[in-house]
């Protein structure tokens, strides 16, 4: 399917240069967004974190740490009480704060922010973007200026382990994906214990307002009451 700019990065993220401070995941071109979470996908997020090698940048870290290539910049804030799993990769200014989980292939660049009890897995928070209490973030991508409310879970499995479906003006396609949770254009905000069930695409802006559950691919600006 042509998803067209309901899928392009350059849409869905039209502030990202790929310029900003520190390491930057490159993002699809010529392909929908979420491909970037394809395990098979040379140029996904798996490959992209592996060629990354580096060490924690602090002394005397005061948080719990496991694998290999944990790289956290100097400029970062990592509380005492957090754990992080590598590979994976804290950019300037980013700030994980106590009792967050960061588990493998999780790429939270500059200025982002990972909240008390968030868990982030195999995902991307790019610069800016916040998921700051009580979240799971798992399999997505969280554009520029996203704000998650207290308890917003995004869903990246379905019950029967089956692979995601997209669903869109009716239909439903297959996202190749055993594991996808949601892709959040940029500046989109979520309400309190909202929900994403797996395989959703928002627009940028969007709007989903407290203890929602939302479904499918929606274009910019969307709410969700």
């Amino acid at each position: 399917m042509d998803w067209g700019d309901l899928a392009d990065a350059a849409v869905l993220f039209p502030s990202f240069s790929g310029e900003e401070d520190g390491f930057l995941p490159a993002l699809p071109m010529g392909e929908p967004v979420w491909s970037l979470l394809d395990p098979s996908n040379p140029l996904g997020l798996k490959t992209q974190m592996a060629a990354l090698e580096g060490e924690i940048g602090v002394e005397n870290p005061g948080f719990f740490t496991r694998g290999n290539a944990i790289i956290v910049h100097e400029s970062a804030t990592v509380e005492a009480g957090a754990y992080l799993i590598g590979p994976c990769y804290i950019g300037p200014r980013a700030v994980v704060r106590s009792g967050a989980y960061v588990r493998e292939y999780s790429w939270i660049c500059a200025d982002a922010v990972v909240g008390h009890a968030t868990e982030i897995k195999h995902s991307v928070l790019l610069p800016g973007a916040k998921a700051p209490h009580f979240n799971y973030v798992g399999d997505s991508v969280l554009g520029s200026g996203v704000n998650l409310g207290a308890g917003t879970k995004l869903s990246n499995l379905r019950n029967d382990g089956g692979e995601v479906h997209l669903r869109h003006a009716g239909n439903r396609i297959p996202s190749g994906l055993r594991k996808f949770g949601a892709v959040l254009g940029e500046g989109t905000a979520t309400g309190c214990n909202s929900v994403t069930n797996p395989g959703v695409v928002l627009g940028c802006n969007s709007v989903v307002w407290p203890n929602v559950t939302v479904t499918g691919v929606h274009g910019p600006n969307s709410e969700h009451r």
